[in-house]
């Protein structure tokens, strides 16, 4: 008898606990752990906006919008759409804030983001994003940050080298729309052996037809004009000063002249951090610059360049699990030592310690639970112990043992194994 349906998650969600859940907290903490470095601040926005948010961002004719988003009618009557991506939600906060008076602002991001497609190794219907946006920039000194930042990422997790970083320009509007021009027209002696949702794009947005994944598709864009020979000198200099910049931090990438971003605001920069690891999913931190943005969503006319990497994917590069913590292990003998156990493990955890304290046992089932655990220290509290004001510590990897003052106790401790949270003892 198969499990009731509501014993199951949804398809394309994903539970997440022990080993996995290690790995995905890390990619998520080193994320916003080196973007404060460079001077990213965290901002969270909802996990649904109204549709119109997305539709504007993401145009009506792309894929994410017509095939992929979870939207609903609220109570209100109200179109929402649970975030598909959260580049378009922080411009819109942007604008919604007033922080466009100040700027550039700078933002890193993580959180859940949702599709509708088909779920696949590192890519499931919910799954979650770190990324950062950089509004009211226009220097491409903006965009090597934003590419250097990511790259620090990728290194602080281990997984850099297992990547390659593709690189392209789109050049400014008057060079999109030279190129614009020529592949309609190269498309439009093919337009037959196009795809039908390729047919409709050339009529909307062409340039959304180089992201196809029809292979149909992929063969004629394979031999279509590439937008570098349609650049001007000012998009020239743009990507010039770019690829300047990650040459001087000695940032490696290869350019690949097919790279590109469909949609009309993006301008200039698109890059992707690839790897043959993940099998088809190869893009694990993609991103660009999109200068029309924020104006596409009602604001004004500023700048902005950020990227989006995949927590999944990145996850899954991660040569090990980070290690569970592990915890110190109080076990009282005797109805006494039980009651001042609670209050020992209390005063521990306010000074930063992971603890372990068993609702009830005997010595030597907590002793079990303790090694299945991984504990560092078992502390024995016993009648004598507590007559002489005394908690004996066993180290567990070694089994050295030693008998430590109450009142020596915290900074013993500390000597041995440190706190997990320091701001916690600095407090106490």
């Amino acid at each position: 008898m198969s499990s009731a349906p509501t014993a199951r998650p949804v398809r394309g969600t994903h539970d997440l606990v022990g080993e996995e859940l290690r790995r995905h907290r890390a990619v998520a903490e080193t994320g916003r752990a080196i973007a404060l470095r460079w001077g990213y601040q965290e901002i969270a926005t909802p996990i649904f906006e109204h549709t119109e948010v997305f539709a504007r961002s993401l145009g009506d004719v792309s894929d994410i919008v017509t095939k992929e988003m979870y939207t609903f009618t609220d109570r209100g009557g109200e179109s929402i759409t649970l975030r598909p991506e959260n580049t378009a939600g922080v411009c819109r906060a942007v604008i919604s804030l007033g922080l466009h008076q100040q700027l550039p602002q700078k933002f890193f991001y993580y959180g859940p983001m949702f599709r509708y497609e088909r779920p696949q190794k590192g890519r499931l219907r919910q799954f979650h994003q770190i990324g950062i946006e950089c509004i009211g920039a226009p220097e491409p000194l903006a965009d090597a940050e934003a590419i250097a930042a990511g790259a620090h990422i990728l290194e602080e997790l281990g997984v850099l080298e297992a990547t390659t970083l593709e690189l392209n320009t789109l050049g400014d509007l008057d060079s999109r729309a030279r190129y614009r021009e020529a592949l309609v027209a190269y498309l439009r002696g093919r337009e037959a052996k196009l795809s039908a949702d390729s047919r409709l794009r050339l009529e909307r947005n062409p340039l959304r037809i180089l992201d196809s994944k029809d292979e149909g598709d992929r063969a004629i864009v394979a031999e279509a004009p590439l937008l570098l020979d349609f650049l001007n000198e000012t998009s020239r200099a743009f990507y010039a000063r770019v690829k300047e910049a990650l040459d001087r931090l000695a940032i490696a990438y290869v350019e690949n002249p097919r790279l590109v971003r469909g949609l009309d605001y993006y301008t200039h920069t698109a890059f992707e951090f690839t790897t043959t690891r993940l099998g088809a999913q190869g893009a694990v931190l993609a991103g660009g610059r999109y200068d029309g943005l924020v104006a596409t969503l009602g604001g004004p006319d500023v700048p902005g360049v950020g990227w989006a990497a995949g927590v999944e994917r990145l996850s899954l590069l991660l040569a090990e699990a980070p290690p569970p913590p592990r915890p110190l292990a109080i076990v009282p003998i005797g109805e006494a030592a039980e009651a001042e156990a609670w209050v020992l493990a209390r005063d521990l955890r306010r000074l930063g310690h992971a603890v372990e304290l068993a609702f009830e046992g005997r010595p030597g089932k907590r002793m079990k639970r303790a090694d299945r655990l991984g504990a560092r220290l078992a502390l024995f509290l016993g009648e004598d112990e507590l007559a002489r004001g005394v908690v004996k510590l066993r180290a567990l990897d070694s089994g050295r043992e030693e008998e430590v003052a109450r009142t020596a106790l915290a900074e013993r401790l500390a000597s041995l194994v440190g706190v997990e949270n320091p701001a916690a003892s600095a407090r106490a």
